[in-house]
């Protein structure tokens, strides 16, 4: 994320003849943050939701310091001024790190809930063309799938051979629709659709989601 250069407290450490391990204690903390972005939307999603930047809201910024000094405290040839801390510098130093480190948890909290907010409407998207228009073909969401002689087949390709003369178009719309809004009951990503099998397996419509790591056969 851009950083702002006018920042007094970050001029600190910055002056010529600062000592460099506040700089290395501010690069390090800002890229456990980012490599951690999975531990820090799962404790997001568990805390169930919030809104980023209250003190409350402050999923990983403590731990990610406190794991962040450990770890430049035990290395070798570590400043002596690590374990003398206290100066008002130094203290500023730390405050304006973790207003940092909370600028960038919210930034990744934002992002992953604008992309909650695009899953949520191209499923919604996909629901309401299946609703206002002939069957939609899932796999291509181009063409309408047809049944014909038991087989489900669509111009993009799809051909499944269905042996159940009760299968309509209707009761395979509410099937489809049925699988979708069982998924999204528990995972907001849009779930994908493909053909399985070849010439000597019977060909299957597959709804799969890799953001939840399930599958599920529908024909």
């Amino acid at each position: 994320m851009a950083e702002s250069s006018g920042s007094p407290h970050r001029l600190l450490y910055k002056q010529v003849g600062s000592p460099p391990w506040k700089e290395a204690f501010r690069q390090g903390c800002l890229e456990r943050m980012r490599n951690s972005r999975h531990r820090l939307l799962a404790r997001y999603r568990q805390a169930g939701g919030g809104t980023p930047g209250k003190a409350s809201d402050r999923f990983l910024v403590q731990e990610v310091m406190e794991e962040e000094w450990n770890s430049l405290k035990s290395v070798e040839n570590c400043p002596e001024a690590l374990f003398q801390l206290g100066l008002p510098e130094d203290l500023a130093v730390l405050q304006d790190i973790e207003q940092e480190l909370c600028d960038e948890e919210k930034s990744i909290i934002s992002e992953y809930e604008k992309s909650l907010q695009f899953d949520e409407n191209c499923l919604n998207s996909m629901l309401a063309e299946w609703e206002a228009n002939p069957l939609i073909c899932p796999v291509c969401i181009k063409y309408n799938l047809r049944i014909m002689n038991s087989v489900v087949m669509c111009p993009c390709g799809l051909h499944i051979p269905f042996h159940s003369p009760e299968l309509t178009e209707q009761k395979l719309r509410a099937y489809l629709e049925d699988n979708v809004n069982e998924h999204s009951a528990h995972c907001p990503h849009t779930p994908e659709f493909s053909v399985t099998g070849g010439t000597e397996e019977k060909p299957s419509l597959l709804m799969s989601c890799l953001a939840c790591d399930t599958w599920a056969v529908i024909l």
